[in-house]
Order: C-alpha cells, then sequence, then structure tokens
C-alpha cells in the first residue's frame, strides 16, 4: 500500500490490493475478489468496481460481469476506525469474457463535505482467462493443410513463359498497332508517309497500309517474344505469389532464375548464362562455335555456327497455339472475306453465303485485303503449315497433298495423358486425407518432352514466329468495325477478343462449326504455355515427384481450362469414371473421353 501525490481537493489517494481468487481460471468460472482497503479510511465511501481486459466493455456489460457481488458494484460504505478493517468482495462471470489477461479495478470516493479524505483505488493481479476444455458434444472446426514442398529454381522459368507468352496477345497488339502505327486510335491516316522507314519492301504499288500494317506486326512480336530476363519487370507478384503459395517479389525472382540458369562455354574462353536444357544442347555441339554476339559484327563466319541469341534469349512461341488458331477458322474467315471483295466465287461447290453481302464497309480496308492478296507469295501455304503441325505434334487441319516424311504420332496421345494425370493428382489434392503422388504426372512430363524436341528442329527456325505475325494481322482485321459492319455479329455476345466475332458468324453462316472460337483460343493461349514449360524444362533430368507436383500446381487453372476447353469442342462433356484407389481411398477422377481409351 502507498501513497501517492494527488492534485485537487484531495492531498493524497491511497492504492491497495485487491486480491483475485483464483487468479486463472478456464472461459465460465466464477472469480472471488476480495479488496483489503486502508485501516484508517473513515467516513463514507463511494465503491466502483471496473473491468479492464483484451477488448473494451461497455457498462452494461461490466455491470453484467459483476453480477453476484457480495458488495453491489454502485454501493456507498462507511468505515469507521473504531471497528476492525473490513474487506470488499465481489464475484467475477467469465462467461462471455474473451480469453486473455483482464484487471479489475475497485476505485473508492469520499462522500459528502467537510474534512477533506483521500481517495483510495484498488487493482488486482492480472487475470488469466482460459479456453475451456472440448467437452463432449462440442462442435470443433478442424482443417488440414499438408506442408509445401521445397520451392524450386525451375518455378521461375514458368512465370517467365507465362507472363512472356500473355505479353503477345491480342489485346496488347491493338495497343501496339494503334499506338505505332496510329496517329489517332482507330484511324489509319498514321500509315501514310512518316513510317516509311520500314525495311520491309513490298514489289507492288497502292499497298502501303498493309506494308506498315506488317512491319508493325514484326517489330511487336520481336519485341515482346524475346524479353526472356526482362520479363519479370512487368510481372503481377500478387498473383505469382499466390499461384507459388509463398511470397515473392521481381528482385528474388530474378535472384531464383539467375541460380537456375547454368554457364557453358561459348568456344572461344567465355561463357554464356543458358537455361540447363539449352546448355545439354550445347555440350552436345561443343565443337561448333557461338556466333552473333555482341563483338561478331564484322566477322565474316556468321553463316556457320551456334546463335547466341538463340541459346541466351530463346523464343517463347510454340506452334501449337498457330494450330488451334487455325482449327478455330481464323485463316478461312479472312480469306472467305477476301474472295467476297475480290467478287470470287468459292473455292468449294454451291451458292456462297456471302455473295448476298454487300461489301462497301471494306471499302477503307481495300489497301489491306489487297495487300494481302498480292503477298500470297510471301506468306506460309496451307499445306506448309499443316505438313509442320504434323511433325511437331502429330496432329493435321486437312490431309496433306503428300506423305509426311516425320510424323509425331504419339504426341498428342502423351500430351493428354499427362493432362488425364494431372487431372488426378488435383482430385488427389483436394483430398487432404490424401498425400498425393505426384511420380505419375513427373513421367507423363518426361514423355511428352521428349515427342517435343524430337520435332523441334524447325522450331527453331522462323516458322513459329512467321504463323504468329501472319495470323495476329488476321485477327487486327477481323476486329475491325469495318468487318464488323460488314459480317453483323451479336453485339450482346461478350467475348474477350474483338476478332471472336467475326470467325463465329463465319462458321455459323457457312456451316462450318459451332463451337465458339473462345473455346479455340483458350486451347492456344494455354497450351503454348504448358507446351513451352513442357519443352525448355530439363525434365528428363528430374527424378524428385516434388518438381512435378510443383509444375502441375502452378499449371492448375491452364490444365483445367484446357481441359474443358477440348471436351467443348470435340462435342463431349467431362465425366467420371472409376479410378484406382490412392493410399487405401477409393476415389473418383473427372475424365474427359479424348483421355482415356
Amino acid at each position: 500500500m502507498t501513497d501517492r501525490v494527488h492534485t485537487g481537493s484531495r492531498e493524497r489517494q491511497r492504492y491497495f490490493d485487491v486480491e483475485p481468487r483464483p487468479q486463472r481460471i478456464t472461459e465460465g468460472g466464477i472469480v472471488l475478489l476480495v479488496g483489503k482497503p486502508p485501516g484508517d479510511l473513515h467516513g463514507e465511501y463511494q465503491a466502483t468496481w471496473r473491468v479492464e481486459g483484451p477488448v473494451v466493455l461497455t457498462d452494461a456489460q461490466a455491470r453484467i460481469a459483476l453480477l453476484g457481488a457480495a458488495t453491489v458494484p454502485q454501493n456507498n460504505i462507511i468505515f469507521d476506525d473504531t471497528k476492525p478493517p473490513i474487506e470488499i468482495r465481489a464475484t467475477l462471470d467469465t462467461t462471455g469474457l474473451s480469453v486473455g489477461s483482464w484487471t479489475v479495478f475497485l476505485e473508492l470516493e469520499p462522500v459528502g463535505t467537510g474534512i477533506e479524505r483521500p481517495a483510495a483505488c484498488g487493482e488486482s493481479d492480472p487475470i488469466e482467462i482460459a479456453q475451456p476444455p472440448l467437452a463432449a458434444g462440442d462442435d470443433v472446426s478442424v482443417t488440414l493443410r499438408r506442408p509445401t514442398p521445397p520451392p524450386t529454381d525451375d518455378q521461375t522459368l514458368w512465370v517467365a513463359i507465362r507472363n512472356s507468352t500473355n505479353a503477345l496477345g491480342y489485346d496488347r497488339y491493338v495497343d501496339f498497332v494503334d499506338r505505332v502505327g496510329c496517329q489517332e486510335r482507330g484511324s489509319w491516316d498514321g500509315f501514310r508517309g512518316g513510317h516509311s522507314r520500314s525495311h520491309i519492301a513490298l514489289p507492288f504499288p497502292g499497298v502501303e497500309r498493309y506494308r506498315l500494317l506488317k512491319a508493325t506486326t514484326e517489330a511487336f512480336v520481336m519485341i515482346y517474344c524475346r524479353t526472356f530476363r526482362e520479363v519479370f519487370r512487368n510481372v503481377d507478384v500478387a498473383e505469382e505469389s499466390a499461384r507459388l503459395d509463398r511470397t515473392v517479389d521481381v528482385a528474388e525472382l530474378e535472384r531464383e532464375f539467375r541460380r537456375y540458369l547454368v554457364d557453358v562455354p561459348d568456344g572461344r574462353g567465355g561463357e554464356l548464362d543458358v537455361l540447363p536444357y539449352l546448355g545439354i544442347i550445347r555440350r552436345k555441339l561443343g565443337d561448333v562455335a557461338v556466333v552473333g554476339r555482341d563483338d561478331d559484327h564484322e566477322r565474316t563466319d556468321l553463316c556457320f555456327g551456334i546463335l547466341a541469341e538463340k541459346l541466351t534469349r530463346p523464343v517463347l512461341i510454340e506452334l501449337i497455339w498457330s494450330y488451334w488458331m487455325e482449327r478455330a477458322g481464323l485463316v478461312r474467315t479472312l480469306d472467305a472475306i477476301n474472295w467476297r471483295f475480290q467478287n470470287r466465287p468459292p473455292a468449294y461447290p454451291g451458292r456462297d453465303p456471302l455473295a448476298s453481302m454487300e461489301v462497301e464497309p471494306l471499302r477503307p480496308l481495300s489497301s489491306l485485303l489487297w495487300g494481302i492478296q498480292r503477298d500470297q507469295g510471301h506468306l506460309l501455304t496451307a499445306e506448309q503449315r499443316n505438313l509442320e503441325y504434323a511433325h511437331a505434334y502429330g496432329t493435321q487441319i486437312a490431309q496433306p497433298s503428300r506423305r509426311v516424311a516425320d510424323n509425331r504420332n504419339r504426341f498428342m496421345a502423351a500430351f493428354h495423358n499427362l493432362l488425364s494425370e494431372c487431372l488426378d493428382f488435383y482430385e488427389q489434392s483436394d483430398n487432404t486425407v490424401i498425400i498425393p503422388n505426384a511420380f505419375n504426372v513427373l513421367n507423363g512430363l518426361k514423355e511428352t518432352h521428349l515427342l517435343l524436341t524430337q520435332g523441334a528442329a524447325n522450331l527453331y527456325g522462323e516458322m513459329p514466329s512467321a504463323t504468329r505475325q501472319e495470323m495476329l494481322m488476321q485477327q487486327y482485321l477481323l476486329g475491325r468495325p469495318e468487318v464488323r459492319e460488314f459480317l453483323p455479329s451479336r453485339i450482346m455476345v461478350d467475348l474477350p477478343e474483338g476478332w471472336m466475332d467475326a470467325v463465329d458468324v463465319m462458321n455459323r453462316i457457312q456451316g462450318w462449326s459451332d463451337v465458339s472460337a473462345m473455346h479455340y483460343r483458350d486451347l492456344a493461349v494455354f497450351g503454348e504455355q504448358l507446351l513451352l514449360s513442357i519443352r525448355f524444362g530439363e525434365w528428363p533430368g528430374v527424378s524428385n515427384a516434388d518438381q512435378a507436383a510443383h509444375w502441375a500446381t502452378y499449371f492448375r487453372q491452364e490444365v483445367q481450362q484446357y481441359c474443358h476447353s477440348l471436351g467443348a469442342v470435340q462435342g463431349h462433356a467431362p465425366r467420371r469414371s472409376p479410378a484406382r484407389p490412392a493410399n487405401g481411398y477409393a476415389t473418383r477422377q473427372p475424365s474427359y473421353q479424348a483421355f482415356r481409351g
């Protein structure tokens, strides 16, 4: 008990202890509070109890907590110095109080006038309120969460691939063309003069706008498909942190990616930082010099060797994107419009559905349409693309006119088997009582990687980038308002990209297909990302199934969306079929007919 100086009508305030019995109790118990005021108090005092803890109680809540007090909280007490010191008692009901530390105060204020008397304040030691033990019938919320395997450095490769391919998207391309090629958005006046410095020259007049569109498209693809290391600058760190199940930033991604790269000799005493897969290729070609470096501009042996840029900045474009775009009807839609604009009959028998449509709305695009027609000798033919699809993936748009020399017949089966194993893995992952095994996913990645690399020779040339440039131009033209006026579309249908309306209308009126181009777009975009991550990963040398589990988890959205779109394109919905038991638990897996059998 101590004295403390107090300013006011009272010169001193007395402090005393309030003893809690017990000092630690579970929620819902009763605590006896015993206050022992100093014995020299005399006269009438007003007693007030106060409770403080982790949360603030209102006056009403405090009164409820102190109900059953032996001395009523708001009551006057008379101290008589001729009698023994008294004890002030109260009970604290902890029902409803938060778990934590609580303190009870007893304030004694003198009542009446006359002789100045000191006030007194009592304070208890902290009262610890604990969680009550579980009892029979209690509802308990339990969440199971399996530990996440340690991260691997190749995860940054997937981040780079996904963000680099997204940078080549339709919306960014349209913005690039309108910003670079046009003075005013939506106007082609910017393609006159001022941009004639383009290195592309066509041997026929009257198609200046087409020439500049072609040059702009080439520049766009060259800029965004080779930003292999710079891609981390524009990464969405919040989304990537969610995908990787850990917090990352741009600096950390760049550090992990540098650790993932390997050093290979360039044949001239120096070294190059390349992907582990490309490092293996470089070691196989150790007798071939690396050319095309910054100091090679005056060398005369550039005609033979490995281009340094092919090793350090590989092109992140996959031909499967063009395959699915062609399957959507992108190419033949623009061909049909161009044939109608030239007043040519269709290449197939029967009446042309476009014959009754007036071509006047297409007049502002005449330079572009005539440019495409006159430039046919410099564009890839349908047969060239078809043969390349067969060489890379064993699939074709149409039966080729000649025999395919090297057909990758087993690729699609291996790829679809990998997707099926991923679906099984996701089903097991969602069941928290099962520890999923990604060993089958890892084997699927290895098999798909080997088949991809067997058909990779031509893909290191210009085929993927050339087809991407041509089809981006076709998308841009089909997304123009002039084409929308020529082919009236359903305005209220919300398609994600502007060119899809024209393709859907053409497919419908020609009777080619009733599947929306949106599904083919998803197959193209997500298929490209999946195959690039498989192609450039060093999967044959991986023996840890956790690495495959990371891949399947990171690309879960892409795998599931690809499977759904494939089912929509092939005309069947997902079905469920019995699958093998996993860890003693019988499970049923989502399945697609294309993946089974």
